[in-house]
Order: C-alpha cells, then structure tokens, then sequence
C-alpha cells in the first residue's frame, strides 16, 4: 500500500473583507500517495490557488489539519512553516520566478542558501541543471535563456533539496506548445526516475490528462477526483 506523503482534513480558508466572509476552501480532504502525479483543476475563485498556499506550506489554514510526510504543520508557526517549506517544497511557477541579475546556477543555489547549506551547494547546483540538460548553460543570465530553458532552471532550482512534493503552478502556461511538451516531459521523467511527488496546477486538460489522477475544485470543495 502507497504511503500517504500529503492528507489534508476538513481544511477551510477563510478570507474576511471587510464586514463579507469569504470561504475560499469550504472544508477540503485530500490525500496524495507518494510518488503520485496528480493535477488539480478547477475554475477561477474555486480555490486552486488557496489549496495549493496551505500545500506547500505558504499559508495557513483556517481549520482543519494538513500532514506533509508525516508531519503536522497545519498548526505551526510562520518561521517554523518556513522551514519546512525549504525542506519539503520545491516550486515551479507560471512566471518563472528566476533573478534576473543572476547566472543559472546562484537561482539554482537559492534554496540550498536559505538553507544554510555550504559544502555541496555548487556540485548540487550543477547536478540539478546537468538533470535537465542545462549544464552547458550554467553561466546564463535568464535573459539569456529561452523560456522553455528558465523554466528548466525553475525546475532544477525545485529539486535541489530533495523535497518531498513539488508543486507545479501552470508550468507550462506562457511556453509555446513545443516547449510545455519538453517540460511536461521533464516532469515526468523525473517522476518515473527519483519518484518525486508532483502537484500540478493547470486549466489545461491536455496537461491534466497526462497526470495519474485529476482532483476537481468547486465553490471551495472537492468536486471530483478520478
């Protein structure tokens, strides 16, 4: 039996603005197997991107209980949250979220830094990039890079900690087709390789259709998982 790396109980974000309660997640469970890709879809304001904030560790809930690895972490504290995303968390994001001023290997080294990690962090960083097959670009600048290329140096920057899930925000979102096929590849080439446990965020169901499992999002809840 597949061991659960992420449940999720009863989780409820509640938003106040102003005198209006807004119940961005009305009461969610979710369970994720280790090594499992899934997508979660879902239409705007149905609350993808809230439940992906409380999953990787970006924000709390407002009840309910969320395990990641084992772990409690529902309940603790900003700075404590904060480590545990470090540890745990890789992200990729639509927009690359790369620093522009900084060659592809420092972006890469960024987690391994808050981390406080010394010794290894160059032979890391350039593991990483020789994993997605940039290790001919590790001195680019991103404007240097195409898209396609930024976003594998997001992805190596996402594994260098060896975390427990990745979480995948629209991915392939501002890449031309040729590209989101290249990186949707990548994904699950490392899956099927280290087993790493992917969570990704789309709108797109020719991305959803290539994850094991599809978790749907309605008013808040959990419409359908298949």
């Amino acid at each position: 039996m597949a061991e659960c790396i992420i449940s999720a109980n009863g989780l409820k974000k509640i938003y106040q603005m102003g005198e209006v309660s807004v119940n961005a997640l009305a009461g969610v469970d979710l369970c994720v197997d280790k090594g499992e890709v899934i997508s979660i879809m879902g239409p705007s304001g149905s609350g993808k991107t809230t439940l992906m904030n409380i999953l990787g560790c970006l924000d709390h809930p407002t009840e309910g209980d969320y395990y990641l690895d084992g772990e409690l972490v529902s309940h603790l504290k900003d700075d404590e949250l904060a480590v545990v995303r470090n540890r745990k968390v890789g992200f990729i994001f639509q927009n690359f979220n790369l620093l522009p001023r900084q060659t592809a290997i420092s972006n890469v080294e960024l987690p391994m830094r808050y981390a406080g990690i010394k010794r290894e962090r160059r032979d890391r960083a350039l593991e990483a990039l020789k994993l997605v097959g940039l290790e001919d670009r590790v001195m680019h600048r991103p404007a240097e890079l195409s898209g396609g290329q930024q976003q594998r140096v997001a992805i190596a920057r996402s594994l260098v900690n060896d975390p427990a899930i990745i979480m995948a925000d629209e991915p392939t979102g501002n890449l031309d087709s040729k590209s989101g096929k290249e990186i949707m590849d990548l994904l699950l080439r490392l899956n099927k390789e280290r087993g790493t446990t992917i969570i990704i965020i789309t709108h797109d169901a020719n991305i959803s259709a290539q994850t094991q499992r599809v978790v749907r999002l309605k008013d808040g809840l959990v419409e359908a998982a298949q």
